[in-house]
């Protein structure tokens, strides 16, 4: 998340996360496999040490969740970092500690929709296959529509992890944040089989159209960080 600081004020509270109105949903069960004493595995980061190839990391957890209730029609995932510190120049900048008391905001990791009811359980890799490929691929999927991620437009014209990625990029907390990242995964169940939503949209747009629709939800939340 080192280029985080050079995104406009504007843009990282576009990002901002917040749950979809729904009268009193049910609960799913949500598991998050493959974690190490609550915490995400560095396979799972998309910020890793550099001993590690770049194969071997930023890979999508494993993620299962119990069926939803009668007239559900697909599936919603969203990875969220709820823990991002509010003051972007702070970030991996020069003789300065991020306190765990830093305020702090939320910034979407991945966003998956329209998942078939028929789908409860997602493979570990099923939404990545390492950071050092190129952008993910936006669009329909034989489980879901992958939505943008916050790591879309974060890196400059050229570079090969450049433009619009879709699916799931993992942890990257700064080097100087004492704080350890919590990352939530919500899964929701809907009564419409589709929202609707093509091409570059981003988790609040999914959200946004959930407004309504969510007959039950859960989560199972993760750490990555010191």
């Amino acid at each position: 998340m080192s280029r985080l600081a050079g995104m406009t004020r504007a843009a990282a509270l576009a990002l901002l996360v917040s749950a979809p109105a729904s009268a009193a949903p049910a609960r799913l069960k949500v598991v998050i496999a493959g974690l190490e004493k609550g915490r995400l595995p560095v396979a799972g980061a998309f910020c890793a040490p550099p001993s590690l190839p770049p194969a071997a990391h930023d890979i999508s957890p494993a993620v299962a969740w119990s069926r939803g209730p009668p007239g559900t029609k697909s599936y919603a995932l969203i990875m969220t970092d709820l823990d991002v510190p509010r003051d972007l120049a702070t970030l991996n900048a020069p003789g300065v500690v991020i306190a765990r008391s830093a305020p702090r905001m939320s910034f979407i990791h991945w966003v998956l929709v329209d998942i078939p009811p028929t789908i409860t359980h997602l493979a570990v890799g099923e939404e990545s296959g390492g950071a050092g490929r190129d952008q993910h691929a936006l669009g329909r999927t034989d489980h879901g529509v992958r939505g943008a991620n916050v790591y879309s437009g974060f890196y400059p014209k050229g570079s090969p992890l450049a433009g619009t990625r879709g699916g799931y990029d993992g942890p990257c907390p700064p080097r100087n944040d004492l704080k350890a990242h919590r990352y939530q995964t919500r899964v929701y169940a809907l009564d419409v089989e589709t929202l609707g939503l093509e091409g570059e949209f981003f988790g609040d747009a999914a959200l946004s159209r959930m407004k309504g629709h969510v007959l039950a939800l859960g989560e199972a939340t993760a750490l990555y960080g010191p």
